[in-house]
């Protein structure tokens, strides 16, 4: 038996429940993992209130982690005993000492690379990387606009475009967080609580808009996005932790020509071959220094209700683990 947090109805934070769960053995292409710290990621909220369907009640959360491999399934090769490890994605599950995981789904962890770390970037890095390197290539002389800048993946988004050598403006919702973004190389910070951020980014583009808009954000934010935007602009919604934005109809689009994408991780990292590559991006520029992982929080993983409450209230910036 190994301790795992169970959910058995949708709802608040509540919900999670500390107890005993049986894990087997590893069958033919999996791998069983001790996890030495978990990732705590605004889908687990989604999954949690049911805003995303999980496949069966009662069900163990998470989709981030990263461990030491501890068995292997019989015949596999490429992975061994003792091996740290780390994936992001599917299955979920990652909320409890030990899992079984599907060997292709797992990467190995750099030595150089601590788990806490790794747990903590391997999704949201992931996201930051297709975001920035395939849903729209951020260029040299591009602006782009970041919600939620000082969050999880906003931090690495501003990051990482600023070293691309992109103008970035990020939007946060406290003085506090400002700075952090600032830090975090946002060339403009906008505190949506005091100052209209459409208005702002028109006088900091001149008028001219700006490239492409990443917004987890959803509801509150969709449509001023949208009017941020230049023409042939791309609107990245990649999230919703403000609520799912209205219906949109479609010749909304017409008067700029926009793009708009509704992504997800999982259809750009469906072959191996993607998952190494972009994991493999990630990890080489945390090694770079290029991105700076903050892990500024951990929770004991039985307190993962007080750590789901902490984040949908805002009190969070940068990367939160739960530590088994």
């Amino acid at each position: 038996m190994v301790k795992a947090i169970r959910v058995h109805e949708l709802g608040g934070p509540e919900v999670l429940k500390w107890e005993d769960v049986e894990l087997g053995e590893p069958k033919e292409g999996e791998i069983r993992v001790k996890n030495k710290a978990i990732g705590l990621n605004f889908i687990d909220v989604y999954f949690r209130k049911g805003v995303y369907k999980t496949p069966t009640l009662p069900y163990t959360p998470g989709r981030e982690a990263a461990g030491v491999v501890t068995a292997v399934g019989p015949g596999l090769t490429g992975r061994q005993v003792g091996d740290l490890v780390a994936y992001a994605g599917d299955p979920m599950g990652s909320y409890a000492e030990e899992q079984i995981l599907p060997a292709n789904k797992v990467v190995p962890v750099p030595p150089s690379i601590d788990p806490i770390v790794a747990a903590s970037v391997i999704l949201k890095g992931m996201t930051a990387q297709f975001l920035l390197r395939r849903c729209f290539k951020v260029e040299p002389g591009h602006t782009i606009l970041v919600h939620a800048a000082a969050g999880g993946v906003g931090s690495l988004l501003s990051q990482w475009a600023n070293a691309l050598g992109a103008t970035v403006i990020g939007t946060v919702s406290t003085k506090e967080k400002a700075v952090q973004a600032k830090d975090d190389g946002c060339h403009h910070v906008i505190i949506y609580k005091e100052e209209d951020f459409v208005a702002r980014v028109n006088e900091i583009t001149s008028g001219n808009g700006v490239d492409v808009v990443y917004d987890a954000v959803g509801k509150d934010t969709f449509q001023g996005s949208l009017a941020c935007l230049k023409p042939r602009g791309y609107m990245v919604n990649f999230g919703q932790s403000s609520g799912t934005p209205d219906p949109l109809p479609l010749s909304a689009l017409s008067e700029k020509s926009l793009f708009l994408t509704r992504p997800s991780l999982m259809q750009y990292t469906a072959t191996r071959d993607e998952l190494l590559a972009t994991a493999g991006e990630v990890f080489a520029n945390v090694e770079s220094g290029i991105l700076r992982v903050r892990v500024n929080h951990s929770y004991p993983l039985s307190q993962a209700a007080q750590a789901h409450a902490d984040l949908e209230s805002r009190k969070i910036t940068g990367s939160v683990v739960l530590i088994p």
